[in-house]
């Protein structure tokens, strides 16, 4: 495996990025990795290997470039304050802007192939999946949103307004309880793609809550629907990038 951390130019700044894919076999398809809201983190790091194990060419960005570059809870309620003050900076429109940014960088190097890619987001991170599949929908092919937030809102940005432009497949993983992605923006969801003709597909994970599929976040993680939607995940990465 080849790992480098990269400072990638874009209209806003440097954005550090992870970068790991295997060492051999290349061009591997692109995976795009959008944090959760504690920040980029050596657990984040961890998950990024363990895709591009199965042969892609994975990119983790910092998102939180723009205020607080590599910012990173530390358990402390002060800093749980602030993640959630660095999460409110961020809109759909800038981490879809990111997206292109990260697979043009990739164009340049000779392991990335430019072709179908993929993307997935974590909590804060799944709006920003959602938007981006729909404003890059010649690119990503394979999306993921694993206990994403804010996913049908009354706002113009609300990304479910542009789900119809979805080329590809898509993957919303649900808590069964979560505070932050309740059981009512999930009904509104499905009934709003029901009227798309998109592929996707909404799963509910019984017996967990919000952040079940972190290995280190303790009292929240689930191992059997962790690798259940590890399972998920990599089986769509397997079916639409080729």
């Amino acid at each position: 495996m080849i790992e480098i951390n990269q400072n990638i130019i874009t209209s806003d700044g440097e954005m550090d990025t992870f970068i790991v894919h295997p060492d051999e076999n290349g061009p591997h398809p692109v995976i795009l990795f959008l944090m959760d809201a504690p920040g980029k983190r050596e657990e984040l790091h961890d998950m990024a290997r363990r895709i591009a194990a199965t042969g892609y060419f994975v990119m983790l960005p910092d998102l939180y470039y723009r205020v607080a570059p590599g910012f990173k809870i530390d358990g402390t309620e002060e800093s749980r304050k602030i993640m959630f003050e660095h999460m409110s900076t961020l809109t759909n429109s800038m981490i879809v802007n990111d997206c292109k940014t990260l697979l043009e960088h990739s164009k340049h190097n000779s392991a990335a192939k430019d072709g179908p890619a993929g993307c997935v987001g974590y909590c804060m991170s799944g709006p920003f999946a959602f938007a981006a599949a729909a404003q890059i929908a010649n690119r990503l092919k394979a999306i993921a949103s694993i206990h994403g937030v804010a996913l049908v809102t009354d706002k113009a940005d609300s990304p479910h307004l542009q789900a119809g432009k979805i080329s590809g497949e898509i993957y919303f993983g649900y808590a069964e309880t979560d505070e932050h992605a309740p059981q009512e923006m999930i009904d509104s969801l499905q009934k709003h793609l029901s009227g798309t003709s998109i592929n996707y597909r909404v799963e509910l994970y019984p017996g967990t809550g919000h952040g079940f599929v972190f290995p280190k976040r303790e009292g929240k993680y689930e191992k059997a629907s962790a690798e259940q939607h590890w399972e998920r995940l990599l089986s769509l990465f397997a079916r639409n990038l080729k």
